[in-house]
This record gives structure tokens, sequence and C-alpha cells, in this order.
């Protein structure tokens, strides 16, 4: 097994205050971990989230046993998406692509696993084409096709369909006070015991509603305070808030919708448990964050986004996963078109946790997609 080695990588500054540490300001550094095979320098990928560690991810050592390098590689927000921009984090892959030419690979090419599928696809969108020239909320980004080397190819595994779409299937409709997490209404509360599985689709509809009701008034809510803010002289620019209970998907508990081979629950434990904890998905975060990451006026869409990608793309579906779906399987490959194809790793759970014989599975499908780059 190659060495594992480290990546320093020095980055553009972002916004003022996105990180707390003064030093990281100064000089904004991320860090990645790859092994490097021996022999001529063919071929590299890199698997990064948006917050996620990766520097550990299980199939670095895998697709370096198979002649690729693979960089873990971890974005300037790691551990925390409360100022996250989709914006930058592009900006930062871009940094690791352009470490991994410079140091004489003749292909790149990204691993989009989890969070990071829609973060691969924004990225060679944006890429081949550069757009977003502006935040959602009216900043400009001051991305530069320089800053975005395009890739070889993209592989997805266990791959959301973005931020947006899932804060859009996971928000919880049954709050009736967003300064309360205590707060419900029992006829939307799909934890509430009244409401027998298989779901009745009347219930379903409502929910689904209900849903995007709540999702389009935080929204709007964090567009009237940001030009409110930005109209009042000395006031900051930005400013956080809660959003309380984001875990409240149907398909958790009632194993009969998008039917796949998952338990019961959700990838971090007791659904109803994680929805009401007081660090999940999209908990704490600031205006301008959660117009990039989680509303419907985010750029960072994962199947409109690889749509617009040229280059081959490679589908893994974790048949087990309890997060992804069939249709989630149905809308990348409809995004993807003729340049993806599917491969299932029957059984698999999102993280493939405790399941040592299908990482190599994983990897196999992964190098044979990248050594035909």
């Amino acid at each position: 097994m190659p060495e594992l080695q480290l990546a320093v990588i020095d980055v553009k500054p972002g916004a003022a205050m996105e990180s707390q540490s003064g030093l990281q300001m100064l000089r904004p550094r991320i860090y990645g971990a790859f092994r490097a095979p021996p022999g001529p320098k063919r071929i590299a990928a890199i698997v990064m989230h948006p917050t996620s560690n990766f520097m550990g991810h299980y199939l670095i050592g895998p697709l370096a046993e198979r002649g690729i390098c693979c960089m873990g590689l971890n974005s300037r927000y790691v551990g925390n998406d409360t100022v996250l921009l989709m914006e930058r984090a592009i900006q930062d892959l871009g940094a690791g692509v352009q470490y991994l030419r410079a140091a004489g690979y003749e292909k790149v090419f990204l691993v989009g696993n989890s969070g990071g599928a829609a973060l691969s696809a924004f990225y060679q969108a944006q890429a081949e084409t550069l757009t977003a020239t502006h935040l959602p909320d009216g900043d400009p980004t001051h991305l530069h096709p320089g800053d975005l080397p395009p890739v070889d190819g993209i592989a997805l595994c266990a791959a959301h369909l973005g931020r947006t779409r899932l804060m859009r299937d996971w928000i919880d409709p049954s709050v009736t006070d967003e300064h309360d997490p205590l707060s419900v209404d029992p006829e939307l509360d799909m934890y509430d015991p009244r409401h027998r599985m298989p779901y009745d689709r009347g219930f379903l509809a409502r929910f689904s509603t209900a849903q995007q009701a709540r999702l389009g008034r935080i929204e709007q809510w964090c567009v009237d305070r940001l030009a409110l803010l930005r109209s009042t002289p000395g006031a900051p620019r930005d400013q956080t808030f809660i959003v309380y209970r984001t875990h409240a998907d149907p398909r958790c508990v009632d194993l009969s919708l998008d039917a796949n081979d998952r338990l019961p629950g959700s990838v971090w434990g007791d659904a109803r448990q994680v929805n009401y904890s007081a660090n999940a998905m999209g908990r704490t975060t600031s205006l301008t964050a959660f117009l990039s990451q989680w509303s419907s006026r985010s750029q960072a869409d994962g199947p409109a986004n690889l749509a617009r990608t040229s280059i081959p793309k490679l589908l893994l579906t974790y048949t087990g996963d309890q997060s992804t779906f069939p249709s989630t399987r149905d809308a990348w490959m409809a995004a993807g078109g003729a340049r993806i194809r599917n491969v299932d790793i029957v059984g698999g759970n999102h993280y493939l946790a405790g399941q040592p014989e299908l990482i190599p599975k994983a990897a196999d499908a992964i190098a044979e997609f990248a050594h035909a780059l």
C-alpha cells in the first residue's frame, strides 16, 4: 500500500468572517490526503464533500491499489456549513484539481460521494461554462475560469441530488413556530402514531405541499431580511439563524415508498430523534448560506448541473441506502443521458458501514471507469 501523503493547498480568500480563525482568513488553506501508486502519474481522483472530512475516505486505499491516486480533499468549511457557500466550495475543489494537474497527472476525475455528488456536478458544469458570476444573494462570486480547470470524468456513489433537494424533501412541515423546536401540528406530523404506515396518499400530498410552503416562507424571510440588513446603515451584511426539524422524509419509516433494500430509519439513526436533535442538516445557517445551499435559488442542483456537462459519468447505486432511492438513481440517469451508466452495489448502505466486502466492488467499478477515460 502506498504511503499516505498530506496535501496543503492555498486557496483564494472568501467572505469576511467565513472562519473563526484569523490565520485561516489571512491565508486560507485546504487539506487533503492521498496515496500515490508507484509508476507513471497517469490518473488521479478527488473525493470531496462540502463539509465532511474525507481525508480518511474508504476509497483512497482501494483506488491506490488499483493504480489510481485518490485524494480525499476537505473544503474550507469542513465540519461546519453555517456560512458555507457552494460557489466557494467549488473554488476549493478547483484548487485540488490544479494541485493534481501540477503534480503531473494526465487525467483527473471526481468521485462525487453523497453530498459530494452535486458538488462535483456543479463544479464541472461551471468548469465547462462559467455562469455562476453572482451568489444567490446578488453578491459577485469572483469566480474565474482559471479557478475551475475541467476534469475528465465524474463517478457518483450514494449520490444525493443536492442540498436544495434534500431540504425540500426532508424539512418538517409540522413546525408551527419557527422559534420553538417543540411546536407541532399533529395533522402534518409524520411521526405522530395516528398516521399509520403505509401512509395514506392524501396525507403524503398534504405533507409535501406543506413542506414546500414552509421552505418557501423561510426562503422569502431570508431574502427580505438581507434586503433590510443591506439597506440599513451600519448593519451587518448577514446573520445566522436556526432551522428546526429538518429530517422528516416519510421514506425513512415507510419502506413501501421509493422501495429499495434499506432498513427503517435514518443514516444517522432513529429518524425522529435526528429530526429533533440540536445538530442536524441545515440546523444552523446564515442567510447567504441558506440561499446558496438549501433554497430553491441554489445554483448547485445536482441533476441540473450534470445535464450541462459533456464528460463521461458513472453512477454507483447503493441499493440499501436510507437516503438515496430508485427515484434518485432515475434523476441522475436522466440528467446523464447517453454519457452515464449505472452499477448497483447490492445491499450497500449509505456509508458501506460494516460492509467491507462491498468496498472492493465499488472500487473495481470506479477503477474500470477511470482507466477507460
